[in-house]
């Protein structure tokens, strides 16, 4: 499928569509309830990055405990069509531990079946964000876009943090977050610092909504001042 696929075939018409709805929903969730799904590509290509990922996810507790606390549900795929939900979580200890005892296993990707999870738990009760880390795309990307559209009426916002070059991938993160009202970041070894600031800002909005996120954007500028304007 070449790039130009991801907007051809009927689905710059869906996201027309999608988009138009989405400007109906309100600015912010006020019964948000801080919850956050927290997905992770554990393919063999990630593997490098995981470690960080881990590292850096604390923050996410931090910002969010300013502003009422956060509940956060680890989810990962990997291997042969294997792709697992936590129980949720209000410790980033907690979470880390959880992090810890998950090894890359090589296979491909199921960014579909994470976009129906978070939909699922966004119909049980509000999940104002999904953060997905991953690296490339091996799924129909009219699908992804579809799945998408249903999260973004749901109320859930992805933010999506693209590691490497990979256009396709690129392109695909990217139709993800505009569907969802969302926002896309590049994710690389050397931006521990801007992950961690930017994970806080979506812990913020998580728990206290658009109020909350532009007040830390405030305060710390820099990046979360960017995720910001991308969500207005």
């Amino acid at each position: 499928m070449s790039g130009k696929e991801v907007i051809q075939g009927g689905v710059a018409a869906d996201v027309t569509a999608f988009v138009e709805r989405l400007r109906n929903l309100p600015a912010e969730r006020t019964d948000a309830g801080g919850r956050l799904v927290f997905a992770l590509d554990a393919t063999a290509s990630r593997e490098p990055t995981w470690d960080m990922a881990s590292e850096v996810q604390g923050e996410m507790f931090l910002e969010a405990g300013r502003v009422g606390g956060l509940q956060v549900q680890l989810v990962y795929y990997r291997g042969f069509g294997e792709c697992k939900a936590s129980a949720w979580v209000r410790d980033g200890r907690d979470l880390v531990r959880l992090m810890q005892g998950v090894r890359c296993i090589a296979g491909k990707t199921q960014i579909a079946r994470v976009l129906r999870h978070a939909a699922n738990e966004a119909r049980r009760a509000p999940t104002p964000a999904l953060v997905f880390v991953g690296d490339c795309v091996e799924e129909n990307v009219d699908e992804l876009g579809r799945l998408a559209g249903e999260l973004g009426l749901l109320g859930t916002r992805a933010f999506l943090f693209h590691e490497g070059r990979d256009a396709r991938a690129a392109q695909a993160f990217q139709h993800v977050a505009e569907l969802t009202r969302g926002a896309c970041f590049p994710f690389t070894s050397g931006s521990a610092a801007q992950l961690r600031a930017l994970l806080g800002g979506v812990a913020a909005y998580a728990a206290g909504g658009r109020t909350a996120l532009t007040a830390l954007a405030r305060r710390s500028g820099g990046v979360v001042q960017l995720l910001e304007s991308q969500l207005r």
